[in-house]
Order: C-alpha cells, then structure tokens, then sequence
C-alpha cells in the first residue's frame, strides 16, 4: 500500500510540472498573439490601400491592356508585368504556409487535411503540382508523399517583418516568370478570433480582374470612390505604374497570408496549451482524490488492525 501511495504522489508532482510548463507556454502565445494583433491593424491599412489602387486599375482596363503587352515580352524584361501573363495551366503551384513546430493543437493538420482535398478535387496529381511550403510541417508532409518542393521557407519569426517577406516573393514571382508554375494559390488559416480559425485558398498567380475579388472592405465602401471615373491619365505611362505597384499588391498578398496565418498559429497554441492545463488540472484532482482514498482507506486497516490487536489481548 505504502509503495502504492508513493507512485501516485509522484505521478501528482510530475503532472503539477508539466502543468507549470503549459500554463508558461500558453502565456507565451498569448503574449505572442497580442504583438501581432496589434502590427497586423497597422498593416492593413496599407493593404487595403494598395487593393484599392489594384481594383481601380482592373476597372479602367489597364491591367487587362498591360497583360496582353507582357505575353509576348521576354521574361528578363517582363518584371512586375509578369505577374499579368496568363497561359494554358500544366502546372499548378500550392504555397502552404505552416508552422515550424508542433504543440499548436489541429492547426497543421487542418490546414494540410483541405490542401489535400483542394488538390483531389481538381483531379490534380504529384506531376502537375508544385507546393511551396512556408513552414516545416507542411514541407516535411509533402516531402514524404512524393510531390515536388518548388520552394522551401522554414523559420518565419513569430511576428514576421516585410523585409523577411521580400525575398519569398522575388523568389516566388521568378519562379512563376519561368514558368515552373502556370498559377498560384495560397493556402493558410486566417485568423477570425481566438477560438476560431477558418482555413483559406486564394488565387494569387496570374493577377486579373476576376481573382482581385472584393474583401470586407470594399463591399462596405460606399464613398465618392466608387464613383471614380475608370479613365485614367497616367504619367509617365500604364506599364511603368503597374511595373511599382504590382510588386507591393503581391508583397501585400504574400505578407498578409503569413501574418494572418502566423496569428492564427499563436491563438491555436495559447488554446492547445490552456486546454493541457485544464487537462492537466483534471488529472491531478484525480489523483489526489485518488491518493485520499487510498490513504483513508490504509489509515482505517492500521486502526482495525490495532483494534483486533488489543482485543486479543484481553
């Protein structure tokens, strides 16, 4: 009994440990969400600006005129028009973004789970698919099963910078001007709040008029912009402003998918983290219920062994 009473008080001390790692972990994340909550406002002020400017050159045609310009220019001088040049898809690219690390509850699988089943649903197989893997969970996935990596990113800090992001979309747009990909979506988990998650899938390669969708923003927008003439007089000519804006509207598209995923990796951990302290709690009411009953229950032996002990030496 006694070596009994022994396990279960040290199964108390170790489960009480790990609940004091959990609840440090979950204030971490918390920490972490509450930093990037507060730069992504920031930024989508900028975002939605640069969308806005995008969706008024789609509506005055100039996107569709410069598109039909950059399929016949070479790809060393298309730059940023390259972004318009539609052609016959025979591959298509999948940028997935993930987390790093596990203990974030259903967050990688979830969002691994529906790019599997957006890849069976269009009939899509492993050699015309080219996953670009922001993360090293969805990396590690994909590797394993046999698709092509066109593009690996592992290590996104926890709050990412626009200067981090740079570099993933030069490589990102480069690789699509060569035509490894012929279009590109971008799957992630947007963050709706902490308890809340939705997964997404965004055309971001070729840019049209028809994949600029409307956001939030612009189906509430009912201000002089909408009445905006479509003409446009432009200084010093349509390709040179599309050549400065169409960079920063994929900059814009990539970061936003990361931060928004990133926020929603952090809500995910600081719930999978509180739900393992709760847990946590739970075994250990258990336990020391059980450690009670137990010692009661070798208390009352000791006391009726004392008992019938004095009785039979009366």
């Amino acid at each position: 009994m006694a070596g009994s009473l022994q396990a279960v008080k040290r199964k108390i001390a170790s489960t009480k440990k790990t609940k004091q790692i959990t609840s440090a972990m979950q204030m971490v994340s918390t920490s972490k969400l509450n930093q990037i909550q507060h730069h992504t406002t920031s930024y989508r002020e900028y975002a939605d600006k640069v969308r806005s400017v995008i969706t008024h050159l789609a509506k005055s045609h100039l996107l569709d005129a410069a598109a039909a310009g950059s399929e016949d220019a070479p790809a060393e001088k298309k730059g940023g028009l390259g972004m318009l040049t539609q052609r016959p898809v025979h591959k298509t690219g999948i940028m997935v973004i993930t987390s790093d690390r596990g203990l974030v509850g259903s967050y990688n699988s979830n969002i691994i789970k529906q790019t599997m089943e957006i890849i069976q649903k269009g009939n899509h197989t492993k050699d015309d698919v080219v996953i670009l893997a922001i993360g090293g969970t969805g990396a590690d996935f994909f590797k394993k099963r046999g698709f092509t990596i066109g593009y690996e990113y592992r290590g996104v800090s926890d709050v990412p910078t626009f200067r981090e992001v740079r570099p993933i979309v030069r490589e990102i747009i480069q690789r699509y001007d060569e035509a490894e990909y012929d279009e590109l979506y971008v799957c992630y988990s947007h963050f709706v709040n902490t308890l809340t998650s939705v997964f997404r899938a965004e055309k971001m390669l070729p840019i049209s008029a028809e994949n600029l969708g409307h956001d939030d923003l612009t189906d509430k927008e009912t201000t002089d912009e909408d009445t905006i003439s479509s003409l446009y007089e432009t200084e010093p000519s349509e390709e040179a402003i599309l050549e400065a804006v169409l960079p920063q509207y994929a900059e814009s598209l990539v970061y936003g998918s990361i931060l928004d995923a990133k926020t929603s990796e952090h809500a995910s951990s600081s719930t999978a983290m509180r739900s393992a302290s709760d847990n946590a709690n739970d075994i250990i009411a258990n336990l020391e219920l059980q450690y009670n009953r137990a010692r009661q229950s070798a208390i009352t032996t000791e006391i009726t062994e004392i008992t019938g002990a004095q009785a039979a030496l009366e």
